[in-house]
């Protein structure tokens, strides 16, 4: 496992995605089956970062993550467990609702990451960090972030937070660099905080990139490896790529031993 180290705090480079499982936007539990199976598996292949969200099938993605997680018999402590609140959720009360709401779901004492999911117009960030400090000060969250946001709310986020902003998370890929040219992953790297990458695989829109195709070949890796090899080879980036086939956990689990030379990396960007 190859880790993001930040004020000795180590995550894994490459996390475990949980959007769709449970269902979309409204639980589905005809597929708990094959939402246990996918993260059970991951749990055995030794995923340790799960990121998942109140609205990710209406809270169900968190349920499934914890009776995973009960059922594996996993010491809590060796987890890195994410969370987000939903932009209709950030006033003060319905912080605090939406955070005990999650780690009930979760089955946990404590969130080690926890995100304001999207900015939404009119937000009271103030007010919303206000509950966020308190829940740090309660234990109940170890550390803050955010998800989709510019470098101007990032910058006014890391000014409310009391404990500062370990990460944004926003969509970066071979296919997906909006959120390099809009500034933020310099201004995450400027300032030690981490880029989390989401949706690193850009859906597989990239396997026909050329440049792609031609390194994972040199690396005996497939086209997937060698892009989430290219992330997770960038200072302060990690990524968090979802699948429920094992052969594919294990397969974006074993990016981190594709190493790209400079002239590769160069290459991709």
């Amino acid at each position: 496992m190859l880790f993001e180290t930040i004020d000795g705090l180590n995550i894994p480079k490459i996390g475990f995605g949980t959007y769709s499982f449970g269902g979309g936007m409204m639980a589905n539990h005809s597929h708990d089956a094959k939402g246990l199976a996918g993260l059970r598996s991951a749990l055995d292949l030794g995923y340790t970062h799960f990121d998942t969200a109140e609205s990710y099938a209406a809270g169900h993605s968190e349920e499934l993550i914890g009776r995973a997680v009960r059922e594996s018999g996993i010491a809590r402590d060796s987890l890195f467990i994410t969370s987000k609140i939903s932009p209709h959720h950030l006033g003060y009360d319905h912080v605090i609702k939406s955070c005990e709401g999650s780690l009930r779901r979760l089955d946990v004492e404590y969130l080690d990451l926890y995100l304001i999911h999207w900015p939404r117009p009119g937000m009271r960030l103030p007010e919303t960090f206000r509950a966020l400090n308190k829940l740090v000060a309660d234990g109940k969250i170890r550390h803050l972030g955010v998800s989709n946001f510019d470098v101007k709310l990032l910058e006014l986020s890391r000014g409310l937070s009391e404990t500062g902003i370990l990460t944004d998370q926003v969509p970066y890929s071979l296919g997906n660099r909006s959120y390099a040219k809009n500034g933020v992953l310099a201004y995450c790297q400027s300032k030690g905080m981490i880029l989390t990458a989401y949706t690193p695989l850009d859906l597989g829109r990239f396997k026909s990139h050329k440049v792609a195709i031609a390194i994972a070949a040199a690396h005996s890796a497939s086209v997937h490896q060698t892009a989430l090899a290219w992330l997770v080879a960038q200072p302060c980036v990690i990524a968090i790529p979802m699948s429920h086939s094992p052969e594919h956990q294990r397969e974006n689990l074993e990016a981190v031993d594709v190493h790209l030379t400079e002239a590769e990396i160069n290459q991709l960007a």
